[in-house]
């Protein structure tokens, strides 16, 4: 059950995420592969380049990693080391599995919290309290709204955050707050996607939150190609 081809959304909800998901990474990966492409013909054919380019493709990057974590959560790609639980019998590993899920969950929670922590501040908003979970919002603490990129450019799109939460300062780059919304976003997501795997594992319909065997299937796969040749 394990595989990019065992995932159905069952809910409405659960495909219009995986639409937005796999449509993100998908021009994710086309803008960095198209940033690049561009920086190394300005670069080698015109002797010049694109002074933000890089640290766009770094954004894009670190865009895609997020979302790339909860995608193989999805398609059940993370690896792991089963040599231990397969010693168990399936009721057994069914069990640790659902340990393995617990946990993941609880990290995702912390996860989530710090990244609202972290980004929050960017976003003139306040950091919630608690050094575990959330007990509440943080009073007092100062905002970094007015923090922005290196040398990507400000795109007019977003010259409404001047007034919602720059006191109506222009931007004269990006500001911060745009490539670090990954973060909340990014743990939400991964969160979402564990939940998903686990109501899974609960119900039958997936047997472990990791890719298991695939070095085994790909020998057998190529014995068996080598075989019919």
């Amino acid at each position: 059950m394990s595989g990019h081809s065992g995932y159905h959304a069952r809910t409405a909800f659960g495909r219009v995420i995986n639409t937005i998901e796999e449509t993100l990474i998908a021009v994710l990966l086309g803008l960095m592969t198209l940033v690049t492409f561009v920086n190394v013909v300005l670069r080698y054919g015109f002797n010049t380049s694109l002074i933000w380019g890089l640290e766009v493709t770094l954004i894009l990057f670190a865009w895609l990693v997020l979302f790339g974590i909860s995608y193989g959560f999805k398609v059940t790609a993370h690896l792991g080391v089963d040599a231990l639980t397969n010693v168990f019998p399936p009721a057994g590993r069914r069990v640790l599995a659902l340990i393995a899920a617990a946990c993941c969950i609880v990290y995702a929670l912390l996860l989530l919290k710090g990244a609202w922590d972290y980004w929050a501040p960017f976003a003139a908003l306040q950091p919630t309290e608690g050094r575990w979970f959330p007990t509440g919002f943080t009073e007092g603490v100062r905002d970094r709204a007015f923090y922005v990129t290196d040398q990507v450019p400000m795109l007019g799109m977003f010259r409404w955050l001047e007034d919602a939460i720059n006191y109506g300062e222009e931007y004269e780059k990006l500001p911060r707050v745009i490539p670090y919304t990954i973060l909340p976003v990014g743990a939400a997501l991964i969160l979402f996607r564990i939940i998903e795997a686990t109501v899974d594992l609960f119900l039958g319909r997936r047997d472990s939150l990791i890719a298991s065997h695939e070095a085994e299937d790909a020998v057998e796969e190529a014995a068996a190609r080598a075989k019919e040749a």
